[in-house]
């Protein structure tokens, strides 16, 4: 199932996308449920519970405005760094400065604020040259959690596992080496674009995918998810251990390499860019710059 957030009528629904990707079938839910996203479906689907009824009609996806599938995510995200060792290698001296040392040994686990989710052709917006001027992309597939839980073994932790989606970490390069710790560079408003639906974990296969990013019609990352360093298994093993997950907790799984601060010489993202992310079975994320 495809599982897309939108908005039509002046009003957010919650809906299924048909395989066509043509149109949208709308879940019967109240405003309130509407405006968490496949938030209530995936809560629903973790307590054993029958989905919301389907409206009678359908919505032509031409005539909706597509909503992150989780446009009010419950918490911060889960987001891991150096998960692909072309990437550590080409931010070794900047920001993992000891990648070579360690890069097999833990993740590196940071979160972004729910408040910088924000839908497929939604605006990135940059901050402004007094607060940073070193705005990079950072295309990932990203999970979602169905079956909540604690200490989560490796070997049971795709029973966890509602879907997958994607997002684009956007990242402020200069603020997250100044802080040392990421948070804040993460968080800015809009930088976690993140659609264009959900995409159930039945039938997906996540090893066999690509993770692709355009900047202008320009390729600049391309990895196979078979290329992580933590599988997705170990990446649920660890953030669990001693921490609950929940029905909608999302989890960023890192980048390949060819972001903007890995050329030569770095390239930041500026006014008018056009980003485009997509991931085998997942559809595309497309983005602005302002």
């Amino acid at each position: 199932m495809r599982i897309a957030s939108f908005a039509a009528d002046g009003r957010r629904h919650v809906g299924l996308v048909t395989d066509d990707l043509q149109s949208i079938t709308p879940f019967v839910l109240n405003e309130a449920e509407a405006a968490l996203g496949a938030l209530p479906i995936i809560e629903r689907e973790a307590a054993g519970l029958p989905l919301p009824p389907l409206a009678a009609f359908v919505v032509a996806i031409d005539a909706v405005r597509l909503l992150a599938p989780l446009p009010k995510p419950r918490r911060n995200l889960f987001c891991v760094g150096r998960n692909y060792r072309a990437h550590a290698a080409e931010l070794k001296d900047s920001v993992f400065l000891d990648s070579g040392a360690v890069v097999d040994q833990w993740p590196i686990v940071f979160t972004k604020v729910p408040d910088c989710v924000v839908g497929p052709h939604a605006d990135i917006r940059l901050p402004g040259a007094h607060i940073s001027e070193q705005i990079d992309y950072e295309a990932e597939l990203a999970v979602v959690i169905g079956k909540g839980g604690k200490n989560i073994a490796r070997d049971a932790a795709l029973e966890h596992v509602f879907g997958y989606t994607i997002v684009n970490d956007v990242t402020a390069r200069d603020v997250q080496v100044r802080h040392s710790q990421w948070d804040l560079g993460k968080s800015f408003d809009t930088f976690c674009p993140m659609g264009p639906w959900i995409v159930t974990a039945d039938g997906f296969d996540v090893v066999r995918k690509r993770v692709k990013c355009w900047v202008n019609g320009e390729l600049r990352q391309d990895g196979p998810t078979s290329q992580m360093i933590f599988d997705i298994p170990t990446l649920i093993e660890t953030i669990s251990r001693g921490i609950t997950l929940f029905p909608g907790d999302v989890i960023a799984t890192g980048t390949p390499a060819g972001v903007g601060m890995g050329l030569s010489p770095p390239v930041w993202l500026q006014r008018g860019d056009e980003i485009r992310i997509e991931v085998d079975g997942l559809g595309a994320l497309h983005n602005r710059v302002v």
